[in-house]
């Protein structure tokens, strides 16, 4: 009569079930690293600015780069928020110099990726025209994105009401490059901007 087979002992179970977990735990290891090569490196959490090909610097998105030139205590390259005015722009260059003539600026302006800011000495001549916030000597007219209300309402048929729209619009959109971005004023069609054409310039 044939006897029963004896069972393996306890240790050789053991080794056995280590042996499989060993196998179980590198098996997911591989898994996790593969899905991780999949993915790709996580993108940086800060972002710098980038040069293109032809050497010229983008700013991210967001910012933009103004240069400040003129009577500031650090002129040079300097990268704001998009919402910036000339103001923060003054403050990043270290402030104006004693010679500063702040009447000559619109500290309260909204800036624009890009743009030259030149704070002027007192006495200075002014800018050519054609320059942001610059005019011609003798040149009279209303500059649309310095002027406050009480030299818009001195224009033609420009009351109060409308007055306060262009500042708004001025505030929420930049610069006026043009006398024909008055159009999009809500009030203001070509009837009223054809009477104000001569009185104004940007």
């Amino acid at each position: 009569m044939t006897s029963a087979p004896t069972p393996p002992p306890p240790r050789r179970r053991l080794r056995l079930g280590i042996g499989a977990a060993v196998v179980l735990a590198l098996v997911v290891l591989s898994a996790a690293v593969g899905i991780g090569i999949l993915r790709g490196p996580e993108e940086p959490v800060d972002t710098i600015a980038v040069t293109d090909a032809d050497g010229s610097t983008a700013a991210p998105s967001g910012e933009l780069y103004v240069h400040v030139l003129g009577a500031v205590a650090r002129p040079g390259l300097y990268v704001l928020h998009r919402d910036a005015r000339l103001v923060d722009a003054v403050a990043a260059a270290g402030g104006t110099t004693e010679e500063a003539d702040l009447a000559a600026v619109n500290l309260a302006r909204l800036l624009e990726d890009g743009e030259q800011i030149v704070v002027p000495v007192i006495g200075a001549a002014p800018e050519a025209s054609g320059a942001p916030g610059g005019a011609a000597p003798g040149d009279e007219r209303i500059d649309l994105n310095t002027a406050d209300q009480a030299a818009l309402e001195s224009l033609p048929r420009i009351g109060p009401a409308l007055a306060e729209r262009i500042i708004a619009w001025r505030e929420e959109n930049g610069r006026f490059r043009s006398v024909d971005d008055l159009l999009a004023v809500p009030g203001i069609g070509e009837k009223l901007l054809a009477g104000l054409r001569d009185g104004v310039r940007v």
